[in-house]
């Protein structure tokens, strides 16, 4: 269950958005019983606040009866400061790594100890991609979440080596061999992964700096590693570019 909003005093605001937060990576479509359950309401609650949400656009409900986020909702979401203004100032430059390699072109932030993909442009190559826009992976078997990672405060270290879930064979589930790596990133200025999110997939991603922070990740989902040196200098390229213009 995602939370609990049939308490006493519980206000309608928090009821529907108890319904909106029983959405989430593992669970994109919602059965009304679903829905009530997640969010620990009612049926009949549930049923009028859901028909409200459709009614407004924050769900849509397909063919089968389930649920899932609306349209408007997604909308608004690009409102968000951390989209408008680092999605449009990155646009270009995604747009241009991308004509240059026709590889998947990630832009990512931290939210936590996530990555939340603020922009994607998928490549042409036949390699396995799981991120969307909106999405978040874990950072530590990501490019752009190491980067992140290696950047982020010490208690969001500690956070992630306690919990380093293996995705894949591959995945790094060791602290100590994590550390090292974002040791590494830190002195070479970018982090790389090897079929750790996914097989068949390997990463490199750079920092993203306005002034002396580290504000997103710029990243590539790539077959092999194998021209490393060439699509790192491009990547910094691009992100000395678009951190001038974040100003």
């Amino acid at each position: 269950m995602a939370g609990n909003s049939s308490t006493p005093g519980a206000t309608v605001t928090s009821r529907a958005l108890a319904l909106l937060g029983a959405f989430d990576e593992h669970h994109r479509r919602l059965t009304l019983t679903e829905l009530a359950d997640r969010a620990g309401l009612p049926m009949p609650t549930a049923h009028r606040l859901v028909g409200e949400l459709v009614a407004w656009g924050a769900l849509a409900r397909n063919a089968a009866g389930e649920y899932a986020v609306g349209r408007r909702l997604w909308d608004i979401g690009l409102l968000a400061p951390v989209q408008t203004g680092l999605r449009e100032v990155a646009s270009p430059y995604l747009h241009d790594l991308y004509g240059a390699t026709l590889a998947t072109v990630h832009l990512a932030v931290r939210d936590q100890t996530s990555a939340l993909y603020v922009d994607r442009l998928a490549g042409h190559a036949s390699v396995p991609v799981v991120s969307s826009i909106g999405s978040r992976l874990p950072l530590h078997a990501t490019g752009v979440g190491k980067v992140l990672l290696a950047h982020a405060p010490p208690d969001v270290q500690h956070a992630v080596y306690a919990d380093l879930t293996r995705i894949t064979p591959y995945t790094i589930t060791q602290p100590g061999l994590l550390r090292r790596q974002l040791a590494r990133a830190l002195r070479d200025d970018y982090a790389t992964t090897t079929e750790e999110m996914s097989l068949g997939a390997c990463s490199l991603a750079v920092p993203i700096r306005r002034g002396p922070d580290v504000v997103a990740a710029l990243g590539m989902v790539l077959p092999s590693l194998k021209d490393r040196a060439r699509l790192v200098g491009a990547l910094h390229v691009a992100a000395r570019g678009i951190g001038r213009s974040l100003g």
